[in-house]
């Protein structure tokens, strides 16, 4: 959160000149606020934007605190006692009726949501089609070509020189499932948060909430189906006893903490790297925007420096999308192989 925020500030110092000229330029017009704009486009909504007032209105569902009651509606057609609050990035809060706010039960498909069902209708759909390739032909004597075969390059080299290398060959049938459908959950979110029109946009691997849970349920399958070794290692590791027992417990304490930094940085790793990424291509885009209210020649000027660096930003995003689904299956791996210490006698 601290680079993040590091991010827009320096960002917002870069181009806080620039805002003060083109308010200057406009007279009584206000400068375009950037940070404002991306912190705007990288929040979650209540529809998606296709482009200029055109918008697909999404469902909204919450319970009222007051009555109990569930409203279904959308954005244009929401009660009066519900309200938008801008100062809660946008979500939704009812007026009780002794005047104060409360945040409702928010069931509501919001832009994240959707993109994630539209990421996995992406994945069944490419599964399903895979999956019917080799029903049709005999992979021993017949090899995947085209799509099918990048398809089974992706899927073996994740599984035997990621899954397969990190967690060891005992235990890695039981979990090569889970880490081979979160590194193609991450890398298709990831690549579709970069089309700029529907069915992406959508900042979903910039959500805390998202990578939150990948992180739970990584941290869960280490500690859940861990072995014995595992957690005799974390309360009484082979240090000698005045480092575990007397006069306190300081490689367990440690060791306990490390249970749960360990599904921290997976988090942080994943939600701060993108989020970055769409910060930085947001802001240079309304660079574009920003030059034009100073007149033709800064704005030409401006278009072309963002053109140029929006492409070169969208480029290492490309490679950012992969590189983040790869480290975030791998740490996951590696931590799950911890988790299955093999005991040596000395």
């Amino acid at each position: 959160m601290n680079r993040i925020k590091s991010i827009l500030l320096i960002l917002a110092v870069m181009f806080m000149p620039l805002n003060l000229l083109a308010a200057e330029g406009n007279g009584e017009e206000k400068g375009i606020d950037i940070p404002e704009i991306v912190l705007h486009h990288l929040s979650d909504a209540y529809e998606w934007h296709i482009a200029g007032d055109v918008s697909i209105p999404l469902p909204i569902i919450v319970r009222s605190s007051a009555t109990g009651e569930w409203t279904f509606c959308t954005e244009k057609s929401l009660p009066g006692n519900f309200f938008f609050d801008e100062s809660h990035h946008g979500k939704i809060y009812e007026r009780m009726p002794d005047g104060t706010t409360k945040r409702p039960l928010d069931l509501s498909l919001t832009k994240s949501v959707c993109q994630i069902w539209i990421v996995a209708i992406i994945l069944i759909a490419v599964f399903l089609s895979v999956s019917r390739w080799y029903k049709k032909h005999d992979s021993t004597s017949e090899a995947p070509k085209g799509f099918v075969g990048a398809m089974e390059m992706l899927v073996m080299y994740i599984h035997d020189d990621v899954i397969k290398a990190c967690v060891g060959e005992k235990h890695y049938k039981k979990y090569a499932p889970y880490l081979l459908t979160v590194f193609f959950f991450i890398l298709v979110t990831n690549l579709l948060g970069l089309l700029p029109i529907f069915p992406g946009g959508a900042n979903v691997t910039g959500n805390i909430n998202i990578t939150f849970f990948l992180a739970l349920c990584t941290m869960l399958l280490v500690n859940i189906f861990g072995n014995k070794e595992y957690w005799k290692e974390i309360f009484w590791p082979e240090v000698p006893l005045f480092l575990k027992a007397y006069p306190a417990p300081l490689i367990p304490v440690i060791e306990l903490v490390g249970v749960f930094t360990k599904p921290f940085a997976l988090m942080v790793r994943l939600f701060a790297n993108m989020m970055a990424g769409h910060a930085i291509i947001l802001s240079f885009t309304c660079v574009i925007f920003l030059g034009w209210t100073m007149g033709v020649g800064m704005g030409l000027g401006l278009n072309i420096f963002s053109a140029i660096m929006l492409l070169f930003m969208n480029c290492v995003e490309l490679l950012v999308a992969f590189v983040q689904a790869y480290v975030f299956t791998l740490l996951s791996a590696v931590f799950i192989g911890l988790a299955h210490p093999e005991h040596h006698e000395a």
